[in-house]
């Protein structure tokens, strides 16, 4: 790989010179690997993979990590793609189609409930707060756009309990490695009763003394593209599916989904 900061280069296609940066290009063909890798990639795999010499590939992989690029597992050392580029990928692939779509729903939710309400969605680090209304009092509770969730949080939950794919298991395994034993079965419980509720409770995911409630969102395929999360004080926020506040959630997330071509409740 040549060590120069930028060059002309020849469009064979055009026959036309274009100025480009070549440490931009060499760059994105990091993150190219990463992306199209589809699982997280070591350190090694990576220099084999790109021939960048082991020093180059430090100080591009440590600039990219900084940005939020890409993202490195402290304790395994893996790298996958970061919360930055997760952001941009949901512009270019009209995730920001579902935040406009979902948004006056999360409005009404907010004003008819008075908690803090979200919509997260799915992303190859787990679901991530792609949108945030905060309650009347305006409280932090633990979360920003840009968190990851998670998997015992109720979102988590939901996500964890719908979602098959191998990106999925991934992001699964990691997470569960870090509960007990005995939280890991009583989540894999849970996740049964959330198929078949089709609603998530949790308590402290996020923040001490603060619960939430997921609601799934259904495209025509029946596949979970994103979720409403009402967060907000555990006195505020009831666990029961029977309580009157998650009925209402219930039949918010029917409302949702059949803009999308879906379903909740059969």
């Amino acid at each position: 790989m040549n060590k120069v900061s930028s060059r002309r280069v020849i469009c064979m296609a055009g026959e036309t010179k274009h100025t480009q940066v070549q440490s931009l290009l060499v760059g994105f063909s990091i993150v190219d690997l990463i992306v199209k890798n589809n699982a997280p990639m070591k350190f090694n795999d990576i220099h084999y993979e790109t021939k960048i010499t082991k020093s180059n590939l430090y100080k591009y992989l440590n600039t990219l990590t900084s940005l939020g690029i890409l993202h490195r597992d402290k304790e395994s050392g893996l790298y996958t793609t970061g919360s930055t580029l997760v952001q941009y990928g949901m512009a270019a692939v009209n995730k920001e189609d579902i935040i406009d779509k979902v948004n006056p729903f999360l409005q009404d939710i907010n004003l008819q409930l008075k908690e803090t309400t979200l919509l997260a969605v799915w992303t190859q680090n787990g679901p991530m707060i792609v949108k945030m209304i905060h309650s009347s009092l305006g409280l932090n509770l633990g979360g920003q756009v840009g968190t990851l969730l998670p998997i015992h949080s109720a979102a988590g939950k939901l996500f964890s309990a719908y979602k098959h794919d191998p990106m999925a298991a991934t992001w699964k395994d990691k997470e569960e490695y870090q509960l007990s034993d005995s939280q890991q079965t009583e989540l894999k419980e849970e996740q049964q009763l959330i198929i078949h509720q089709k609603i998530a409770f949790a308590k402290g995911a996020l923040a001490s003394s603060v619960a939430s409630t997921a609601i799934p969102i259904f495209d025509f395929n029946r596949e979970l593209i994103g979720s409403i999360i009402v967060v907000g004080f555990e006195n505020n926020i009831p666990q029961e599916i029977d309580h009157e506040q998650n009925q209402y959630l219930l039949e918010k997330a029917n409302e949702i989904s059949a803009v999308f071509g879906g379903q909740v409740m059969d």
